[in-house]
């Protein structure tokens, strides 16, 4: 695995493979590099493919004292650009990995990118008076305050509570069943140092992105699980309707991770978007 250092002194481990154009790979909270590995062969057959584990991702202990936030992610993200000098790079973002690309945006612009692919993400994770499109449609401060309290108590348990008690059927039953694959989980999450993961919550929950998406000039895919366990479908919808001309699949009845439960159908969808006409 190689790696880059951050102008903070970070060390950010980064897998690449194959040849090609850039594809650049962003996994969610509490993930690594190893979710995308379902999906590399058919990727790296025509793209030199980047995947890092993110600033406190990965079981990679921090160096520095900076906070794994948003903005620090997306900084890491133009480095690591920069660093291997990487143009009409196309990104892909899964959960913490879109809101990173679109904190990128915000600070960056798409000068460097060619394409962007978002998967299963609210611009504005956080519910209020006027805003029902993030998680489970009334996930407001206090149910995050509460849910950050859970996870200084036992991070483990937290985690999977939120997946557990969600607006996803399947995985409600799941966590109730407590069987065998929620053992494991709840093992690798036990192994994680978990205050650089709360802060990097903290981050994502303050942050909006809504006045992001119409600054997006670039051709934008958007692959949503139609069972989501935290975003109702009129969230992708309304991702839909705010960045230019982009283009939707939902994905029925499967969870946040859509791309998981239809890899054939997601290698499919990205490469031909990547080969559409810009």
């Amino acid at each position: 695995m190689d790696h880059f250092r951050t102008d903070d002194g970070e060390r950010i481990h980064v897998k690449i493979q194959g040849d090609g154009p850039p594809l650049v790979l962003l996994h969610g909270w509490t993930a690594s590099h190893r979710d995308w590995n379902p999906f590399i062969d058919a990727f790296a057959a025509r793209h030199r493919v980047f995947r890092w584990d993110a600033r406190g991702h990965g079981g990679h202990p921090l160096k520095s004292a900076t906070v794994p936030t948003a903005a620090r992610m997306a900084r890491d993200l133009e480095q690591m650009l920069e660093h291997w000098q990487l143009r009409d790079a196309i990104v892909v973002g899964h959960s913490m990995g879109a809101l990173t690309l679109w904190q990128y945006i915000h600070d960056f612009g798409c000068d460097r990118l060619r394409k962007v692919v978002i998967i299963d993400q609210s611009p504005r994770i956080l519910t209020d008076e006027h805003w029902s499109n993030g998680i489970y449609g009334d996930f407001d401060e206090r149910r995050n305050a509460a849910f950050v309290r859970e996870l200084q108590q036992d991070f483990a348990e937290g985690v999977l509570r939120l997946v557990g008690h969600s607006l996803n059927e399947r995985a409600r039953r799941k966590y109730l069943e407590n069987g065998d694959s929620m053992e494991t989980a709840r093992q690798r999450l036990r192994e994680m140092a978990p205050q650089p993961l709360i802060d990097c919550w903290t981050s994502l929950a303050a942050a909006d992105y809504r006045d992001v998406l119409e600054k997006i000039d670039i051709p934008s895919l958007l692959v949503y699980g139609g069972a989501s366990n935290f975003y109702h479908t009129r969230t992708a919808h309304y991702v839909r309707d705010n960045i230019p001309n982009a283009l939707l699949h939902i994905y029925e009845d499967v969870d946040h991770a859509p791309h998981q439960w239809q890899r054939e159908r997601f290698v499919k969808d990205v490469l031909d978007f990547i080969d559409a006409d810009d």
